[in-house]
C-alpha cells in the first residue's frame, strides 16, 4: 500500500491564514504592521526566486517585506553597514539574509551581526542557545515547518526512533535537538547521521521517523527505509532542470507511512515558519 502524501503546500497555506488573522488583529490592536527585511546580495537565480516567494507570502499574510537587493561585489563591510541600519530601525522587526553569500564574505560574520531579537531565522548563537534550553524566543523556520508536517500527518514523536541524515547548522543540529526535547511534537530518541557515519543503511533502516537533509538527489534508497516508516525530505536538488529531493520518492512511497513530496513538502513550511518568527518578533518589540 502506498503512502499518503504529506502535503505540505496545503498545510503551510493553512498556516499562512492563521498567521495573516493573528497579524491583522495584532496591527488593528497596536498601529504596528510586522516588518521583515529581506537582503539579498549576488544574482544567484534561485536565491531570487525564494526571496521573491517570502516577499509574496509576506504580503498575502499582512507582513510588511522589505526587500534589500545589493550587488555580487558589495563588499563584507558594505553588507554589514545595511545591517547595521536594519537593526537601528524601530520599524524592522525581523532581518533575513539570503543564502549563499558570495565567496568573498564570511557568512559566520554576517549572520552574528543579525541582533538577535531580529534574528528570524534563529541562526544567532543567542537564540541556538536559547533552543538547546528549550525557550526559544524563534524557532528555526524548517525543522519546525517539519515537526508541524509530522503532527498534521498523524505522526507519533514520543518515544519513537527518529534518524536525521545531515548536520548542518541550519537543519541537521536543530532539527535533532528540537525532536529530543521535552514536549509536543518531540520526546523522541533521535540518532544523527552524517557523511562520516559508518554502516548507514543498518542506522537508517531503524528509523520511524526518517529526516533527510543532505544535499544529495535521491541519496536515500528504497533498501535504507523501515517498512512503515515516516520520511521527510528536506532536500532540494536541481537534476536536468527538475526539483528533487535527498530521497527516491516514487520507490520508497510504496513502502513508507507517510511521505513528503519535493516540491511541494517541506519548502512552504520553512516560509510559514518565517512568517510565524516576524510577526512574534513584533509582537516581543511592542510588549
Amino acid at each position: 500500500m502506498s503512502a499518503s502524501i504529506i502535503d505540505g503546500k496545503a498545510i503551510a497555506a493553512k498556516r499562512r491564514e492563521q498567521i495573516a488573522t493573528e497579524a491583522k488583529a495584532f496591527t488593528e490592536k497596536t498601529g504596528v504592521k510586522p516588518h521583515l527585511a529581506a537582503i539579498l546580495v549576488g544574482d544567484d537565480p534561485a536565491s531570487a526566486v525564494y526571496v521573491r516567494n517570502k516577499q509574496r507570502a509576506c504580503e498575502q499574510a499582512n507582513i510588511q517585506s522589505t526587500l534589500h537587493r545589493l550587488t555580487a561585489e558589495t563588499t563584507q563591510s558594505q553588507l554589514l553597514d545595511l545591517i547595521a541600519e536594519c537593526n537601528a530601525a524601530a520599524d524592522v522587526h525581523g532581518i533575513l539574509v539570503q543564502l549563499p553569500l558570495p565567496s568573498h564574505i564570511e557568512e559566520k560574520a554576517v549572520l552574528d551581526a543579525v541582533i538577535a531579537t531580529k534574528d528570524v531565522d534563529a541562526f544567532h548563537p543567542e537564540n541556538v542557545g536559547l533552543i538547546v534550553q528549550n525557550r526559544p524566543r524563534f524557532l528555526p523556520c524548517t525543522p519546525a515547518g517539519v515537526q508541524i508536517l509530522l503532527e498534521e500527518s498523524g505522526t507519533e514523536t514520543a518515544g519513537k526512533h527518529a534518524v536525521v541524515l545531515g548536520r548542518s547548522e541550519i537543519v541537521g543540529k536543530p532539527m535533532a535537538i528540537l525532536l529530543m526535547q521535552r514536549g509536543p511534537l518531540a520526546n523522541a530518541t533521535v540518532t544523527v547521521c552524517h557523511s562520516r557515519t559508518e554502516n548507514l543503511a543498518e542506522i537508517t533502516r531503524t528509523a520511524d521517523i526518517l529526516i533527510a537533509a543532505i544535499g544529495k538527489p535521491k541519496f536515500v534508497t528504497q533498501d535504507m527505509v523501515k517498512p512503515g516508516a515516516t520520511v521527510i525530505d528536506v532536500g532540494t536538488n536541481r537534476v536536468d532542470g527538475k526539483l528533487v529531493g535527498d530521497v527516491d520518492f516514487e520507490p520508497i512511497k510504496e513502502i513508507a507511512t507517510a511521505i513528503t513530496p519535493v516540491p511541494g513538502g517541506v519548502g512552504p513550511m520553512t516560509i510559514a515558519m518565517l512568517l510565524r518568527n516576524t510577526l512574534t518578533a513584533a509582537q516581543l518589540a511592542t510588549a
